[in-house]
């Protein structure tokens, strides 16, 4: 089995030039059939608000649903570095809340490190919990939770006053402590430049494939989620499809009787329904 990669392992990866992969997890299987696949990372994000639950965003996710999720992901990935990502409003209103909440990931739930949104306004929290001893990653250019702010899931940093803003929270969230960082939807060119101009690791979900790795939504990738896909998803499987198509075969089975069958029984010990048969009768 596999050594857990460590942070420092990472670090290592981006000198060496080579990438990092990573995906979400939500249970306990789909962790286990990551850790089997070996993924490097494990991301238990806040996009089981959609994924999971069913909600229209990421907004309603509480802190409470995340640990809950990240401990089963844990039991699943012992030897997969984990990383918990902060749902809104459990880091914004203040550096103690931050760093509260980003120890209950470790605490209760034994991941590697957290996960929060956020440049330049976020980098006093950032600050505050990688002082407390945390591993931080950040996450910026289209950040989901502010995505009101956004005007929608919006593409970020195509024009070149936008690029230059998301380069300031890129070097703001490096120089609060972070240890790693995310960018999400913005051109490959600007992915090239940050990933190029850091010294921490720097992962993509839609930012090009100049970054030292790559993240997608496991729902997206195995064609679980069918709300909607945006354009940086690849699907590897159709799983919707499948699992469609079997419990229709098994419907179909059960109504015309083909199931189950003598295989699928617990047939009694020869002679003991006779047995059974004259006991009832007495």
């Amino acid at each position: 089995m596999a050594r857990k990669k460590s942070v420092l392992d990472f670090h290592e990866m981006k000198k060496k030039g080579e990438k990092i992969t990573f995906l979400t997890a939500y249970d306990y299987p789909t962790a286990q059939f990551a850790e089997d696949a070996g993924l490097d990372m494990l991301l238990v994000g806040d996009s089981l608000g959609m994924c999971v639950y069913g909600y229209k965003g990421t907004i309603p996710v509480v802190m409470d649903q995340m640990i809950y999720h990240a401990d089963a992901v844990r039991r699943g990935a012992p030897n997969t570095f984990v990383i918990g990502d902060m749902p809104f409003m459990s880091y914004q209103s203040s550096r103690e809340k931050a760093v509260e909440n980003a120890g209950r990931f470790l605490k209760e739930a034994d991941c590697d490190a957290i996960k929060l949104e956020g440049g330049v306004r976020i980098a006093p929290q950032i600050k505050a919990i990688v002082e407390a001893g945390i591993v931080v990653m950040g996450h910026i250019g289209l950040t989901p939770q502010s995505s009101g702010q956004l005007g929608g899931h919006k593409a970020q940093g195509r024009t070149a006053d936008a690029a230059k803003m998301v380069v300031e929270d890129a070097l703001a969230v490096q120089g609060a402590g972070a240890q790693m960082i995310l960018l999400e939807a913005i051109p490959p060119e600007l992915g090239r430049y940050i990933t190029e101009n850091l010294s921490i690791p720097v992962l993509s979900i839609g930012a090009g494939l100049h970054c030292d790795g790559q993240l997608l939504i496991v729902s997206d990738t195995i064609g679980q989620f069918q709300a909607f896909t945006p354009k940086f998803v690849k699907k590897y499987c159709n799983l919707a499809e499948m699992v469609t198509k079997a419990m229709q075969d098994y419907a179909a089975e059960v109504r015309s009787g083909a199931f189950p069958s003598d295989e699928h029984c617990y047939n009694m010990i020869a002679g003991e329904e006779e047995k059974f048969l004259g006991l009832i009768k007495k």
